[in-house]
């Protein structure tokens, strides 16, 4: 099978020769750390080497305060000297605010202006031909308006003034839809799927009811899954930690992947995973990066894979479990990884 076959095969839960894999968004020095080990010069190459069947690619985003559509809104009061992160622990702008009608006193950013279509098509015509293509979009709409009060107050807010947090997540979901779209019509066709989503779970538990997820988070998403379903995308929907108890919600939203499985979260064990869901969706993930990864052998790490694959030929896209693959994870246990899937 091809790359593009194989992902499609595995994540439409169909017979495949092995399972797709993916090795995730190595931070800067790790990615310099596995070119060293596997000598070779390019993420590409690097890529080739593995045998890697996807290839992300991030929206292209450059406004006066951030080169990163993640942080695309300057809510932070107290500004820091890197703005490339989002600020979640301090005030944010709308921290004081009761008034949703006064929502426009912040600057909102217009994505036209700072998304080039040229770019975007650009960035995935630069992926390699045979790769799956995943567009990194995020759209993480709760996680952003977390940020525009801070995340203890906005938390108090939804259950306060939900009025004034409503009107904030609303419309930070109107720029990534606006911003998606851009995206979307400038690579038509080129792009397989998307990654969007939003961190919801602790390694114990969600870290607000399912019930306030309902009310206040999965309308956004369920609006931005079918924006991409639109344009014929599968969509992996990511989540950190514990997050079982909303996985029927994801589903029913339209969802193709849950990504990851953090395997070490409360919940997410991937025999329960298999037996509640299998059926119903796909998953990414699995390969443990809080242990395994890091301190286990290259013995344990292709044996956790052998496990993945007998419990789940198809369905899983096989990959750390976390897409932000850190340096303290070992290129030979990823090297184990990637020989183990084959």
């Amino acid at each position: 099978m091809t790359h593009i076959e194989r992902f499609y095969a595995t994540v439409e839960r169909r017979e495949v020769d092995y399972p797709a894999s993916w090795l995730g968004l190595p931070l800067p020095e790790t990615m310099s750390n596995l070119l060293h080990f596997f000598h070779v010069e390019t993420e590409s190459e690097l890529k080739s080497e593995l045998n890697d069947d996807i290839y992300p690619v991030e929206m292209p985003y450059h406004s006066p305060t951030s080169n990163a559509i993640y942080a695309a809104f300057d809510f932070a009061v107290q500004h820091q000297n890197d703005n490339s992160e989002r600020t979640l622990t301090g005030h944010g702008f709308f921290a004081n605010y009761t008034d949703p009608a006064k929502i426009n006193d912040f600057d909102w950013p217009d994505p036209a202006k700072y998304i080039n279509p040229s770019e975007c098509l650009e960035v995935v015509n630069h992926a390699p031909g045979d790769m799956a293509v995943l567009g990194v979009l995020w759209s993480a709409h709760f996680q952003d308006a977390c940020a525009a009060f801070g995340m203890e107050e906005a938390l108090m807010k939804m259950l306060t003034e939900p009025a004034m947090f409503r009107a904030v997540i609303e419309r930070i979901t109107e720029f990534y839809l606006a911003a998606n779209e851009i995206f979307y019509r400038a690579t038509k066709g080129k792009v397989h799927a998307v990654l969007i989503g939003n961190d919801l779970g602790s390694q114990n538990g969600l870290i607000l009811s399912p019930q306030l997820i309902r009310e206040f988070v999965l309308p956004g998403t369920r609006q931005l899954v079918a924006q991409a379903k639109r344009y014929g995308l599968k969509v992996i929907h990511h989540s950190c930690g514990a997050i079982s108890e909303i996985i029927p919600d994801l589903i029913e939203a339209g969802v193709d992947v849950i990504h990851p499985i953090q395997a070490l979260a409360r919940g997410m064990d991937i025999h329960r995973l298999k037996k509640d869901f299998g059926n119903q969706v796909s998953f990414c993930g699995g390969v443990d990066v809080q242990q395994l990864l890091v301190s286990g052998t290259t013995a344990q790490v292709k044996d956790k894979v052998k496990e993945l694959k007998q419990l789940f030929p198809t369905g899983l896209i096989i990959s750390p479990s976390h897409e932000a693959v850190l340096p303290d994870v070992k290129p030979q246990n990823l090297q184990a990884l990637f020989e183990a899937i084959k």
